[in-house]
């Protein structure tokens, strides 16, 4: 039997939704009939290499967020020779850091969103770019941080006094539409999902809380939207050298008639597996459950060792 250690909870902002990944993921992988080994990661790094001795077979990595999806477990995997799931060091750090991320988008020729890299206090000075545009951290996922700074909305000293999250930002145009997503397993895109937020742009609350967002499975499009995403991902999962499964983010700009403008916000390299994440809803689409979807990111695990 596989021996499976599952890492969830972490110490990023997004340890509730790992927490929650985690639950998911291992009720899965013991109900395929995997011997599961259950790790709830905190500060103390010690106590988690503690509870990899003896070393498993694979490491399920349910951890979302800064050290979790950054590179940083990653590079202790590596070192310790334990395989594990989804993207490894390189392409774990580059997606997480949104300006080298949407560099190396940029370099692939991907259709990326205007924009650059401010010191955080320019905030108190001026707009950076003519408003409508959003501002969001570096190295956060799940929207946590960001901002959408409209017309007589909100404040750039408001954002000032709620940034907890380093020294600088990114700030991009803001891309009026819709709100896009493509699931990518291996080298194959799942297909399209339109999300629907209930109130608002696509934040943290409308990811997560029960009835935040509606998802279009798949996604009403011309076909030539549908198949641009659909290789748009699978070129930026390429691109960043990710591993296993991902998900691309965008937005895709109908406001003035079909087909259109596709903007790639973001490739995530630890997809949420939560009740309301979309990669399970689209694998489920494509014909594969939830555990068939874990047992196949185990069976996917490996490292540099």
């Amino acid at each position: 039997m596989t021996r499976v250690a599952v890492l969830y909870g972490g110490i990023s902002a997004e340890r509730e939704v790992s927490l929650s990944s985690g639950r998911q993921v291992i009720a899965a992988l013991r109900a395929e009939g995997f011997d599961v080994t259950p790790v709830e990661v905190g500060p103390d790094l010690r106590t988690t290499l503690a509870a990899l001795d003896p070393k498993p077979d694979a490491v399920f990595n349910a951890l979302h967020g800064r050290f979790g999806e950054d590179g940083a477990i990653q590079g202790v995997l590596d070192w310790l020779g334990i395989p594990y799931t989804h993207s490894g060091v390189r392409a774990s750090a580059l997606a997480m850091d949104k300006a080298a991320a949407k560099a190396v988008f940029a370099a692939a020729g991907l259709p990326v969103a205007k924009g650059r890299v401010i010191d955080i206090a320019e905030l108190d000075a001026a707009d950076p770019l003519p408003r409508p545009y959003v501002v969001k951290p570096l190295n956060e996922g799940s929207s946590v941080g960001v901002s959408i700074m409209r017309e007589g909305g909100n404040s750039r000293a408001a954002v000032l006094e709620g940034w907890r999250y380093g020294p600088q930002a990114m700030v991009e145009e803001y891309i009026p539409g819709r709100e896009l997503t493509v699931g990518v397993m291996g080298g194959r895109a799942l297909t399209v999902t339109e999300i629907a937020p209930r109130h608002g742009f696509y934040d943290y609350d409308a990811k997560y809380a029960d009835g935040g967002s509606s998802h279009i499975v798949p996604a009403v499009l011309p076909a030539e939207t549908t198949a641009q995403a659909m290789d748009v991902a699978v070129a930026a999962h390429r691109a960043l050298g990710c591993r296993g499964a991902s998900r691309a983010d965008f937005r895709y700009d109908d406001t003035q008639g079909a087909p259109g403008r596709l903007v790639l916000l973001e490739v995530n390299t630890q997809p949420g597996l939560t009740p309301t994440s979309l990669l399970p809803e689209q694998a489920a689409h494509a014909g594969i459950g939830f555990g068939a979807l874990c047992a196949w990111m185990v069976e996917q695990a490996a490292c540099r060792a």
